[in-house]
């Protein structure tokens, strides 16, 4: 419940109170900067430069002043295609501040996807790279890289905004299980008490070094900023290309924080580690899909002094689980127990509370759930419904579709998913865009797209198309979809199986040729 500025957690099995050593939980704008701890700390660590927390204050103010120079009304929308510059680290803060909302783009992605999101967000400003702006065909106007630095460099500055907590302060896309990216609306009171949630469970601190290798586009990518300012820390933003490159950076920067997904983790056991670089770690964090026993084994192997924490999100509710480090070697397949600001409830299909163990639906309530998709009553309606009769919080709840149980001890554990996303190295990936996509290569006019178990990604993609093979398909592919999305096989059939109403039999086709 959020009443009178003060934060109140359900008291359950399944959720976490906070305790009243947490400060500042009231809900707040999004774009306040720590106000304890010493203003010449590093905030924001780059190839090229490190912004103390008061540089940091400084950059987001003119940022913030220079966007709203620009003539935008306030809930407009203002887009990022880049890497991790320190430009696009700035700018979450920057558009909360100036009462816009921020789009950011996974700079993975091509041409269809970003002008999809491009256009359903209805963005009136793109801030990406020259070289990126010219692959759009864009109607709205660009900031390059250089505009936006010299926005952030000179100027007056903002001071911190007196926006409602509620204000919508970003717009996250996220594949759905069909049709195109969705996107997820999270206020600055959804921001914020994220970030207070994490920096807490995870006892960051402001010694701590975070590196940064998850995508700003993630939910957990941006909230690695947020959380760290929050605890007066220190973000090291990467964009690597393979586990070594994660690995010099650990070392030069003397990292304590490292969070990554399930592929990353493979990769990073496989690689080489120098005595320095594994010493300095302290706390690993997992999303993105569950880790492997095998894969926990090796973490707490070859970093015994760091703890593991395994955690459940969606990005419609940022977090909802993690599992306390003391459990991880009794416990290694759990989701652990909800979060600070979370109540996580587990409903049987008739609505009612399952037992223990009993299989039910994860119905994630409190002031962590989104605000719905964009734009999109009719999938909001699908997924945000009234929170179930036994919910200390009542309200809308987000309703996952992911089935799940509940031990005696009140741990969770993950059972399988309702719908047919698919999940590669953390990205969610809709089997509908890759359809769509092949059969816009005119090599096929019909497929059917799955995903596999793989010890590498996660996931794997299958693509099964009805035609004579065609090395055109592929190629299509590879110029129209991000590489993540792209399948590891595709098998050709004269005919694809039907179902007795005619329909593509999926199940069929997932049963024959998943392996």
């Amino acid at each position: 419940h959020l009443m009178l500025g003060a934060v109140s957690c359900p008291k359950s099995s399944t959720s976490v109170s906070l305790p009243d050593t947490v400060p500042d939980a009231v809900p707040r704008p999004l774009d306040h900067l720590p106000a304890f701890g010493d203003a010449s700390a590093p905030a924001l660590i780059t190839r090229d430069r490190t912004l103390s927390y008061a540089e940091l204050e400084a950059a987001v103010g003119r940022l913030a002043t220079a966007l709203l120079a620009t003539g935008f009304a306030a809930g407009d929308r203002v887009a990022t295609w880049l890497p991790k510059t320190l430009l696009a680290c700035l700018m979450p803060l920057a558009t909360a501040r100036a009462g816009l909302v921020h789009v950011p783009v996974n700079p993975a992605l091509k041409r269809a996807q970003v002008e999809h999101i491009l256009g359903d967000s209805g963005a009136r400003l793109l801030v990406t790279a020259k070289s990126r702006s010219a692959l759009l065909d864009l109607t709205i106007p660009v900031w390059t890289e250089s505009e936006g630095d010299a926005a952030w460099s000179a100027g007056a500055v903002m001071v911190p905004s007196a926006h409602h907590p509620d204000t919508l302060a970003a717009i996250l896309y996220t594949s759905g299980s069909t049709g195109r990216p969705k996107g997820v609306m999270l206020s600055h009171a959804n921001l914020w008490l994220g970030a207070v949630s994490v920096a807490h469970y995870l006892k960051i601190a402001p010694e701590d070094r975070v590196l940064g290798v998850l995508p700003l586009s993630f939910d957990y990518g941006q909230n690695q900023l947020l959380s760290t300012w929050r605890a007066g820390g220190a973000v090291v933003p990467l964009d690597y290309l393979t586990a070594r490159d994660v690995i010099r950076a650990v070392e030069r920067h003397n990292i304590s924080t490292l969070a990554g997904v399930p592929p990353l983790w493979v990769q990073l056991l496989e690689a080489e580690w120098p005595d320095a670089a594994r010493q300095s770690l302290k706390r690993l964090t997992n999303s993105g899909g569950a880790l492997t026993r095998e894969v926990v084994g090796g973490l707490r192997g070859l970093f015994p002094q760091a703890e593991v924490f395994a955690m459940y999100g969606l990005t419609e509710a940022f977090r909802s689980t993690y599992l306390d480090p003391a459990l991880v070697a009794t416990h290694p397949t759990s989701m652990g127990s909800a979060i600070p600001f979370a109540e996580i409830l587990v409903a049987t299909p008739d609505r009612r509370a399952a037992g223990p163990d009993e299989p039910g639906e994860l119905v994630h309530c409190g002031p962590l759930v989104a605000q719905g998709y964009w734009q999109d009553a009719e999938r909001t309606a699908l997924r945000f419904r009234p929170a179930p009769a036994w919910s200390r919080y009542g309200g809308t709840a987000v309703w996952s579709g992911d089935t799940v149980r509940q031990s005696a001890d009140g741990l969770l554990y993950f059972v399988g998913r309702d719908d047919e996303m698919i999940k590669v190295s953390g990205n969610r990936i809709s089997p509908t865009e890759v359809e769509e996509a092949a059969i816009a290569s005119g090599t096929t006019s019909e497929a059917v797209a799955f995903g596999v178990p793989d010890a590498r990604l996660g996931q794997a993609i299958i693509l099964v198309a009805r035609g004579v093979e065609n090395a055109a398909l592929l190629a299509h592919l590879k110029a129209e979809l991000p590489a993540f999305m792209l399948p590891q096989k595709i098998v050709w059939l004269a005919e694809l199986p039907r179902n007795a109403n005619g329909k593509l039999d999926r199940a069929g086709v997932k049963a024959d040729y998943g392996v």
